[in-house]
């Protein structure tokens, strides 16, 4: 009986061992190597994204897993955030505006609730630029013309409606006072091709990102009339922002970084905090710096009331827009 009995306590102790065993295994998180994927082609904002996250996080020991860059190239996103989809918690992608304005604009079914948000990570600004010669002085000047005559001024924006650029300037005109159905935008393939629209004298104006034409502000080969920041920006403070003229406009053109569904509180914690240590360290202000990148990190709670709020606005401002009725 003795025998016996201590057979039975052997055997609860095995089981209890193999238990706390698997309990442990199964709350190891990462365990194995871990893949940031860039929803686009070699080259770009989101491309450049991934690989400086992952060189920051790598280089300065953050994280200990293997990490790697995965390109998944097509459909302004759509291919990259559907693998990730269908991954586990150990692959990540860079996402931005375009995971909400693709399913707002009927050109995806994937949204933004369909994943799990981990952190916004830096913004650029959207700049609306004229002309050295321009007889526009100020935003406001600009937009009262278009008000009057909204066929009179034409404003180029690439490479499709219904991204940042062309989204900003149609809550720009909406807060003036303009219908921004009525806006006459000329399309063109990407931010290059519109700066080289504008110097060649082909628009008016163009709305694009800040990155875009600062260097020929600064060359003075264009002026810039307004920014989206908050406040005025390094290197060209004299560029005065929307509020600065009056206009209620922030418009942040942001980047950030999603996971696949269901992701645990565990999972999602641990990326708090090696993200939350990541934008503080040294490597990270100079990625901010090199690439003309401000700041915006938001953790996992703060990133998804950011989500929702910004689809409620990307929504008002499709409608507006007359992109879909």
């Amino acid at each position: 009986m003795k025998k016996f009995g201590m057979i039975v306590m052997l055997f609860l102790l095995l089981f209890v061992t193999a238990c706390s065993s698997s309990t442990s295994s199964s709350a190891e998180y990462p365990s194995k190597n871990l893949e940031i994927i860039a929803p686009a082609s070699p080259g770009g904002g989101w491309d450049l994204t991934a690989r400086s996250v992952e060189n920051v996080l790598s280089s300065q020991n953050l994280v200990e897993e293997n990490m790697s860059v995965v390109n998944k190239p097509g459909g302004g996103g759509e291919v990259g955030w559907k693998h990730l989809e269908s991954q586990d918690a150990h692959s990540l992608a860079i996402n931005s505006s375009l995971v909400l304005t693709n399913n707002l604009l009927g050109q995806s079914e994937l949204t933004y609730k369909g994943f799990t948000p981990i952190a916004t990570l830096a913004t650029e600004w959207q700049s609306l630029a004229v002309p050295p010669d321009s007889k526009f002085e100020s935003a406001s000047e600009l937009l009262e013309a278009i008000k009057k005559d909204p066929d009179s001024i034409k404003i180029g924006v690439g490479p499709g409606l219904g991204n940042d650029d062309h989204l900003s300037i149609v809550q720009a005109a909406s807060e003036f006072g303009i219908d921004p159905s009525q806006l006459n935008f000329l399309v063109y393939e990407g931010g290059g091709d519109v700066v080289t629209a504008l110097l060649g004298g082909h628009v008016d104006a163009v709305t694009t990102s800040l990155s875009e034409v600062k260097d020929q502000y600064l060359a003075d080969k264009l002026n810039i009339l307004a920014v989206s920041s908050d406040k005025p920006v390094e290197e060209i403070e004299d560029v005065p922002t929307w509020k600065d003229q009056g206009i209620d406009l922030v418009f942040p053109h942001w980047r950030g970084i999603m996971g696949p569904p269901d992701m645990t509180e565990e999972e999602i914690a641990y990326w708090d905090e090696k993200l939350g240590e990541m934008v503080e360290t040294d490597e990270w202000k100079k990625v901010l710096e090199n690439n003309d990148w401000e700041g915006f990190y938001k953790n996992s709670g703060e990133t998804k009331a950011f989500m929702e709020e910004q689809h409620k606005l990307y929504k008002g401002l499709i409608e507006d827009s007359g992109l879909v009725k």
